[in-house]
């Protein structure tokens, strides 16, 4: 078992024995703190979330107060994703390089002074363009998405060991849409009137400040000591440039990257346009709030069960490509569904299964990325998938905006931005298209063997290889040959150990090789 191996190598490590010999590699060992790094990246990664989609939940109203266009309301969302493509990179160097604290504080600083700058219109009601800080303050936070994102696979591979990489990985990724449900739920709540926009400005500063301050008192070093796995003790063993180079040239990995990378888009401009669809069909900014909620509880609910599942099973192919098949059919029942009026209940569960079928997947497919490009390291196959996510995101979100149109025909619009509401049934039904189109793909040509988990299966330090722990046998501890019809003079000669018989009882080998440690 490997939770045995992890325990006793920490056991001998107290005991002040190293485990090592020449040169090999320590021991794999766990550590306690790395819980704590795991909540300081997850808390991060949620805070920076919040702070992402907390405009549009409430979009109409903060037009209204500040006299802004929904266009540009929706530029808000959108400079997350353009902001990630041409630093997004830089963000991966930075993490396979810099290493993992320094990329966790400098995300953490961005974060929190770009929550500041949004709150600086809510100061003085005579400041003349408060878009300009509302955007540069989203366009900080946006920085720090892109060395917060990659962060929970690279994470995992250092610190955690094997049978608790896709768990921890799940733990980080998936807190980045409990943000998104933090902001849906909370921006409705707080947002009743205009007036109210500067009180939930003030309120989303809080969680970006802790984070800031957890990451810059309680993260000392961006490895452990002791790696706890064999794949951790090889991690980012290729340099930088020459692993994007492994990765363009590996068939499997760009197949993955290019087609969950446009999920990523289909879910961003899901998320960042669902009030604007759901409005302008008659429902309320509280009922999207809820749509949006569900969908990403029941996203978490469904990633933690599969985090557990693929821990134990390692099927990560086979669980991406049936989670990624349901999302597509799921994604057509709601273009369908939410263009017509009082839907409630299945909006409300349609939105769920996105969630349970689609949000599910994303750590499951970081793993998956990872053990496809070993010994790239985690930072850049993780970090590539983000990146062309967000450029993929970005052209999705314009096309689907440049294809509205003005509804012609009787309107329950609930919209409050004083226009006429848009029709969003051709977006929608390209949104599924594309979500279709990125899992045929997918389903169809993407096979891979699971680089890290065979490496660390056949590899002499690897702690899923039947190490035999050297056991000495002395002369006294091995009990005399009894075989009859001897004579004692017979058994004392018998007794008496000759040079080849110490030789294999002092070789530190046990006699029998079906014991496995």
């Amino acid at each position: 078992m490997v939770r045995t191996m992890g325990d006793r190598a920490e056991a001998r490590d107290r005991q002040g024995t190293s485990g090592t010999a020449g040169d090999e590699l320590p021991a794999p060992r766990t550590y306690a703190r790395r819980w704590v790094f795991l909540l300081v990246v997850s808390l991060l990664s949620c805070s920076n979330a919040m702070l992402w989609l907390s405009f549009a939940p409430v979009a109409d109203t903060i037009a209204q107060l500040y006299f802004l266009s929904m266009e540009q309301v929706n530029w808000l969302s959108l400079v997350y994703l353009v902001v990630s493509i041409p630093f997004g990179m830089a963000a991966i160097w930075v993490l396979d390089s810099v290493g993992l604290r320094g990329a966790t504080v400098l995300g953490a600083w961005l974060n929190f002074a770009g929550s500041l700058l949004r709150a600086v219109p809510c100061l003085d009601v005579r400041i003349p363009n408060p878009f300009a800080f509302f955007m540069s303050g989203q366009s900080l936070c946006a920085l720090a998405q892109t060395l917060v994102i990659s962060s929970p696979a690279k994470l995992a591979a250092l610190w955690f060991p094997e049978h608790q990489r896709a768990t921890a990985n799940m733990i980080g990724t998936m807190s980045n849409p409990l943000g998104i449900l933090v902001a849906n739920v909370l921006s409705p709540a707080l947002v009743k009137k205009a007036e109210d926009i500067p009180m939930m400005l003030g309120i989303y500063i809080a969680p970006a400040a802790l984070a800031c301050l957890l990451a810059t008192t309680c993260v000392w070093e961006s490895v452990p000591p002791s790696p706890p796995s064999a794949g951790a003790a090889g991690s980012t063993s290729e340099s930088f440039l020459h692993g994007l180079k492994l990765l363009i040239q590996n068939k499997a990995y760009v197949i993955l990257a290019v087609c969950f990378g446009g999920g990523i888009g289909v879910f961003s401009s899901f998320s960042a346009l669902l009030e604007q669809i759901l409005c302008a069909s008659g429902y309320s900014n509280e009922f999207s709030g809820l749509c949006g909620a569900l969908f990403i509880v029941f996203g978490i609910l469904g990633a933690l069960l599969l985090g557990l599942y693929v821990d134990r099973t390692k099927h990560f192919t086979e669980a991406t490509k049936i989670g990624l098949c349901l999302t597509s059919l799921t994604f057509v029942a709601f273009a369908l569904v939410s263009q017509l009026r009082g839907q409630t209940l299945a909006l409300a569960a349609i939105c769920s299964l996105l969630g349970l079928f689609g949000f599910s997947v994303a750590p499951v497919v970081m793993e998956l990325a990872v053990e496809c490009s070993f010994p790239v390291g985690e930072g850049a196959s993780s970090g590539l998938i983000f990146v062309l996510g967000q450029a993929e995101g970005v052209l999705i979100m314009l096309l689907l905006t440049a294809l509205t149109v003005r509804r012609t025909g009787p309107s329950f619009s609930t919209c409050q931005q004083g226009e006429e509401p848009l029709d969003w049934t051709e977006s929608l039904l390209l949104l599924a298209g594309l979500c279709t189109l990125f899992t045929c793909v997918l389903v169809l040509f993407f096979n891979t063997p699971y680089r890290r988990l065979e490496a660390e299966s056949g590899g002499p330090s690897s702690p899923r290889t039947c190490v035999k722990e050297p056991r000495i046998i002395s002369p006294t501890q091995v009990p005399p040959l009894e075989t009859p019809g001897l004579t004692p003079l017979a058994g004392a000669l018998q007794e008496a150990p000759g040079p080849a018989s110490l030789h294999k009882r002092h070789s530190g080998w046990p006699e029998t090789s079906s014991r496995s440690f």
